[in-house]
């Protein structure tokens, strides 16, 4: 699931659009790049969230490079999800 959109569905941030960072057992650690930067992650029960299964290049890149161990950038997860959103807005 690492590199893939997930919504929370339940919690204070229920209907908040995040990035799978890491899957540890039951849990996943989440970012959104402006609230849960990259330094501190967000930490939701697997069962909470809802996986999109919609991919776009740059979040194949995104993914990639978590899977690689290399470093993400806050913005690069803003670009993504700002140019997902915009996408499904026009559709």
């Amino acid at each position: 699931m690492v590199g893939m959109l997930a919504t929370a569905k339940a919690g204070h941030d229920k209907d908040q659009l995040y990035i799978i960072i890491e899957e540890t057992g039951d849990s996943v650690w989440l970012a959104d790049g402006k609230y849960k930067t990259m330094q501190h992650l967000k930490r939701k029960n697997k069962k909470h969230i809802q996986i999109w299964k919609k991919q776009t290049p740059l979040l194949l890149d995104i993914r990639e490079k978590l899977m690689q161990g290399e470093p993400v950038r806050d913005e690069e997860i803003k670009r993504a999800m700002k140019l997902l959103i915009g996408s499904e807005l026009e559709e």
